[in-house]
């Protein structure tokens, strides 16, 4: 098929014990997340799962164990890789913090051993919290990109936090950024960034790119030769980034290329340097047709960065990930509850719903982004072709986005029919809003933080652990908007 696959594409019942994910999955009827029944989370007519209430509707759900999961699950393909190659350099796994900086995911992500990737001065905040609590030990890396001009919080926001954590490595966007460091009157090891401009791009093609982001190779050299004429600067890593998801391992391979051969460059001249970041854009599957083959691709990334450096006759890199949506976007999910249905004399009825798509999910409408919609009822009765709709009077406010060539199909039994959006943690709730005022001033929902006893991975005896975060009040929504009540 070549439309994404948001869902159930058929009329007939899903089969009991069905695995729509390695997550999701059906039985009796009723969606399950792992071991967790959600139908019981709002309806409480089975065994009680720990919770010891049910929950209103519309409901954010963090499901903190599949956060590890991935985080584990990367380190073991870079692992396996690294033996089969005979690879010398370490696999440096690397939270991109801006995909979601909930406390819950932060916490979640450096107990799981990941470094911590920044880009603004509350970011840097955050940072420190999480040491004064010991969850940032001092043998852990944190990169921090973003603008950090001379005179800027977020320039001395790092100078201070350097202060009181050793490994803190700003990555250098302009030649401007150099001055902050070299007169903070500390040692720093810094990065260096760049952009790449598409696959296999040639040097000409890389300096006449237009871009926000990084060096242009000439400001690149320049770069590097003040970094290590400098008393206090040490030049440790070159970060060259992709940005985007690319689906495809071998055009992914293709965008760092480029870097690769700079990397291998830089390093000949200035032999501090040892880390090589490939930075974001590893695809997460949000669509139950995703394919993309990590093995493959790191594969690929380390027998290239042999071959490079063979050819320099340099040492192999540390190689550093930077994981955002790979991270954190299958471990959030938002669900809803069907408050009618409405048959407006269109070929599939419309099914609406007790909250807002738009508002929940910006990048539905915004960038017209498909994400895995499933019912958590009736899932052993018959299917229709239905469109949803928010609540709100948008008219971009319907799923699938307006686009989209993906059929949904949900059961033809709407009483207590909930429907659940997934693999939406990453970045939805940061661009909508945290505790803010949503479009059509709708309250924000409640939150279920939910974790597992044990080491996180799935486990059918370990006991679920709650954490409720409530949502907002209509007081609370005039009280943003500075109405006094």
């Amino acid at each position: 098929m070549t439309h994404p696959i948001i869902g159930w594409e058929k009329t007939i019942p899903v089969p009991n014990k069905y695995y729509f994910t390695s997550y999701l999955n059906a039985r009796n009827g009723r969606l399950h997340f792992e071991d967790l029944d959600l139908p019981q989370i709002f309806l409480g007519d089975q065994a009680d799962q720990g919770l010891g209430q049910t929950m209103p509707s519309p409901l954010e759900i963090v499901y903190l164990p599949v956060i590890r999961q991935r985080i584990a699950q990367m380190n073991r393909v870079f692992a396996e890789v690294s033996a089969e190659v005979g690879y010398n350099g370490r696999f440096l796994y690397t939270y991109a913090s801006k995909a979601n900086a909930a406390e819950e995911v932060i916490r979640t992500t450096l107990g799981a051993g990941a470094h911590h990737e920044m880009s603004s001065t509350i970011d840097v905040d955050i940072a420190r919290l999480m040491i004064q609590r010991g969850l940032l030990p001092p043998d852990r890396l944190i990169i921090c990109n973003g603008f950090k001009p001379e005179g800027s919080a977020y320039a001395t926001n790092i100078i201070r936090l350097r202060q009181e954590h050793t490994p803190v490595i700003p990555v250098l966007e302009d030649l401007g950024e150099i001055a902050p460091f070299l007169n903070a009157g500390l040692s720093f090891d810094v990065g260096l960034r760049q952009k790449s401009y598409g696959p296999n791009t040639s040097e000409a093609e890389i300096e006449a790119a237009n871009s926000r982001f990084g060096l242009d190779l000439e400001h690149l050299w320049k770069a590097a030769a003040y970094i290590a004429a400098a008393p206090n600067l040490n030049l440790t890593l070159y970060h060259y980034m992709v940005g985007s998801q690319l689906m495809d391992d071998d055009t992914f391979l293709a965008y760092l290329k480029p870097g690769v051969d700079l990397y291998a460059r830089l390093r000949q001249r200035y032999p501090t340097l040892h880390i090589f970041d490939f930075g974001g854009g590893m695809p997460a599957p949000m669509t139950l047709n995703f394919t993309f083959d990590y093995h493959g691709f790191a594969r690929k990334l380390l027998l290239a960065l042999k071959e490079a450096c063979a050819r320099y006759n340099v040492p192999e890199p540390d190689v550093m990930g930077e994981f955002g949506r790979y991270t954190t976007s299958e471990h959030g999910a938002h669900i809803f509850k069907v408050i009618m249905a409405k048959d407006n004399k269109s070929n599939h009825p419309w099914y609406i719903i007790d909250g807002s798509i738009m508002s929940s999910f910006p990048d539905s409408w915004a960038l017209g982004e498909h994400f895995i919609v499933l019912p958590l009822t009736h899932l052993d009765k018959p299917f229709q072709r239905v469109q949803l709709g928010g609540i709100t009077c948008d008219s971009d406010d319907v799923y699938p986005p307006k686009p989209s060539q993906s059929p949904l199909y949900l059961p033809v039994e709407t009483d207590e029919l909930y429907v659940g959006f997934f693999s939406i943690g990453a970045y939805q709730e940061m661009l909508g809003g945290v505790r803010g005022s949503k479009h059509c001033v709708l309250p924000e929902a409640y939150e279920l933080i939910v974790d597992r006893e044990g080491d996180g991975r799935y486990q059918s005896n370990g006991r679920y652990q709650f954490d409720i975060l409530t949502g907002q009040k209509p007081a609370d929504v005039l009280h943003n908007l500075g109405y006094a009540v």
